[in-house]
């Protein structure tokens, strides 16, 4: 029964691109760098949610979108998922703060 909650393991297709873009997901998410991170969000008027926007908006890094745009379709996905992900790692006093960026309205 387990077995049904285990993401698979996909191969990556672009290595080097797709490297770019999981650090800086993961350096936006880094308990030094949220805070800022997400007043950013709340400065922009973008919802944590809304990645596309996110990335339009250069919040990630400015080469950050082009990046995610010369993946092929599957390790696009599998950065959406890393990025849902990390917002959901946030800790919760600070998702209490920003609670509207978090918000399903």
């Amino acid at each position: 029964m387990s077995t049904l909650n285990e993401q698979p393991v996909l191969p990556i297709a672009d290595p080097v691109a797709f490297g770019a873009v999981k650090t800086s997901i993961e350096s936006a998410f880094s308990a030094g760098k949220v805070t800022e991170f997400l007043r950013s969000l709340d400065r922009q008027g973008v919802r944590i949610r809304e990645f596309e926007d996110v990335l339009k908006k250069g919040l990630l890094g400015k080469k950050t979108a082009g990046e995610y745009a010369s993946l092929p379709d599957g390790d696009q996905g599998q950065i959406r998922e890393l990025y849902l992900a990390s917002l959901e790692r946030v800790a919760p006093e600070l998702r209490q703060r920003f609670f509207r960026l978090y918000a399903y309205y």
